[in-house]
C-alpha cells in the first residue's frame, strides 16, 4: 500500500511561521505536523510519496534524517509549480501502482482514521461540524456513498466537512482535468469525476483531525495532543523544582532550582530550563532551548533553537526556530474590552474566536529588552525590535 501526502504548497495563511519554511515542518507537541502523519502510517502502507514544491531541500533534509527510523520508504516527487492539489496528485501518477492513501500535509490524522477508511474499499474521512460554511463539505447519495463534495460555500449541503484524506485507485488519473477560475486543478473534481462511476465510502472521523489553516489552529492542536502525554523524565530535574500533573522532558535537558512546571508540558531535549521560571499548561518547548530566569509560559508552542530572556512572558502564543527573546520581552493575550482577539491574515483583519492569543514570530526574531506586544500580532522572520519598542502593528519583511 502507498500513500501520497501533499507537502508542496506556499501557506500564506500561516505567515510569518510558513514565509521561509513548508507548513509540514512546523512542530506541535514538539514533533513536525509531517511526523505526526507518517508515524499514523505506521503498520499501514510500504511508501509514502511526498509531494514537494516550496522549500523543498528542508523537507528533503527532514526524510533523510528519519527515514532509518520508520518501517517503509520515503519517495520524493517533486510539483515544480503549485498549481492546485490535483496538480499535485498528477506529479504522483508514475509512481503510484494500485490503491493509495491521500493526506493533506498541514493536516494530522490519526491511523485509526486512515485504518478506517482502508477498510473501506475507496473512501475519504468526514467529520462532523458546527461550522460547515468554513469547510469544504460533501453530499451523500441515497445509496450512502460520496455524491458530490462542495468546495466552501454559505449554504453547504450537510454538516460533514471534507478532511482531505482519500482512499483512492489509479483511476482516479483517468479523467480529463480542467483549471479553475484560479488557475488551479483541483484534487476534489477529480473525486467528483471518479464518484460518478465509482462507490467512494463515506467515512466518519472517530479519532483526531486537526487541520492547521491558521496561526491559532496551532494552539488548538497542540492542546489536545498534550492532553494524551504521560509522564516521561529523561533529563535532570534539581532538587527544588516542582513538576506537576503530566510532563515530558527530553534527555539532556536540566529544569533548575525554583522552577515551576505545571502539565500537561513537554519540552524537549538539550534544554536549560530556569532558574524560577514557571511553565504553565499547555506548553510545548522544543529541542535546544534556553529559558531565562523567572520567566512564564503559558498555553504556547516554542520551537527548536530558541532563547526566552529572564522576566519574559509569553502566553498564548507560538515562537517560531532559532529566535532570540530579549530580556523582558511582554507579549499581551487579551484585549482590554474582552473581545475575541483579531490578527491581519493576508491583509484582512480576521477575527480568531479566542479569547485569548498573543503573538505569532517567526524564524529568527530578535527582539530587543523590554519590547511589548500586542494582542494577535505578528513579527515576520529574520527582523529586530528595538529595545522598549511597542508592537502596535504586524511588522513584516
Amino acid at each position: 500500500m502507498q500513500a501520497v501526502i501533499l507537502c508542496a504548497g506556499k501557506s500564506t495563511r500561516t505567515y510569518p511561521l510558513t514565509a521561509e519554511r513548508p507548513k509540514p515542518l512546523l512542530k506541535v507537541a514538539n514533533k513536525t505536523i509531517l511526523e505526526h502523519n507518517l508515524d499514523a502510517l505506521r503498520g499501514l502502507v510500504d511508501e509514502v510519496i511526498l509531494i514537494v514544491g516550496f522549500k523543498k531541500e528542508m523537507i528533503e533534509d527532514f526524510a533523510e534524517k528519519i527515514k532509518n527510523r520508520l518501517d517503509f520508504k520515503i519517495t520524493l516527487v517533486e510539483q515544480k509549480e503549485q498549481l492546485g492539489t490535483g496538480h499535485a496528485l498528477l506529479a504522483a501518477e508514475p509512481c503510484i501502482k494500485g490503491r493509495f492513501i491521500v493526506l493533506m500535509g498541514d493536516n494530522i490524522y490519526s491511523s485509526a482514521d486512515i485504518k478506517n477508511c482502508l477498510e473501506s474499499g475507496l473512501g475519504m474521512l468526514v467529520t462532523n461540524t458546527k461550522t460547515p460554511e468554513i469547510f469544504g463539505t460533501i453530499k451523500k447519495g441515497k445509496n450512502g456513498f460520496l455524491e458530490k463534495i462542495y468546495e466552501k460555500t454559505d449554504r453547504p449541503p450537510s454538516n460533514l466537512a471534507n478532511t482531505g484524506l482519500y482512499v483512492l485507485d489509479r483511476k482516479v488519473f483517468g479523467f480529463k482535468t480542467e483549471k479553475t477560475v484560479r488557475g488551479e486543478i483541483e484534487l476534489t473534481d477529480m473525486v467528483n469525476e471518479l464518484a460518478k462511476t465509482e462507490k467512494i465510502a463515506v467515512v466518519l472521523a472517530e479519532g483526531c483531525w486537526l487541520p492547521i489553516g491558521y496561526p491559532w489552529e496551532i494552539l488548538d492542536a497542540n492542546e489536545y495532543l498534550l492532553k494524551k502525554i504521560k509522564m516521561k523524565i529523561n533529563g535532570l530535574v534539581e532538587k527544588n523544582a516542582t513538576i506537576k500533573g503530566q510532563v515530558v522532558i527530553g534527555k539532556n535537558t536540566v529544569v533548575k532550582n525554583g522552577s515551576y512546571i505545571e502539565g500537561p508540558v513537554i519540552i524537549g531535549e538539550n534544554c536549560e530550563i530556569g532558574p524560577n521560571c514557571y511553565i504553565r499548561a499547555y506548553t510545548s518547548i522544543g529541542d535546544n532551548c534556553k529559558i531565562g530566569n523567572a520567566v512564564e509560559i503559558k498555553n504556547s508552542v516554542v520551537m527548536d533553537s530558541t532563547k526566552i530572556g529572564h522576566l519574559s512572558y509569553f502566553g498564548d502564543s507560538v515562537i517560531g526556530f532559532s529566535i532570540n527573546i530579549g530580556a523582558g520581552t511582554i507579549t499581551s493575550n487579551l484585549r482590554h474590552d474582552c473581545k475575541s482577539v483579531r490578527s491581519v491574515v493576508k491583509g484582512k483583519l480576521m477575527d480568531t474566536e479566542r479569547k485569548k492569543f498573543g503573538a505569532v514570530i517567526g524564524d529568527r526574531v530578535h527582539t530587543g529588552i523590554n519590547t511589548l506586544i500586542y494582542p494577535g500580532r505578528k513579527i515576520w522572520p529574520g527582523l529586530n525590535t528595538l529595545p522598549g519598542e511597542i508592537v502596535k502593528e504586524d511588522k513584516e519583511g
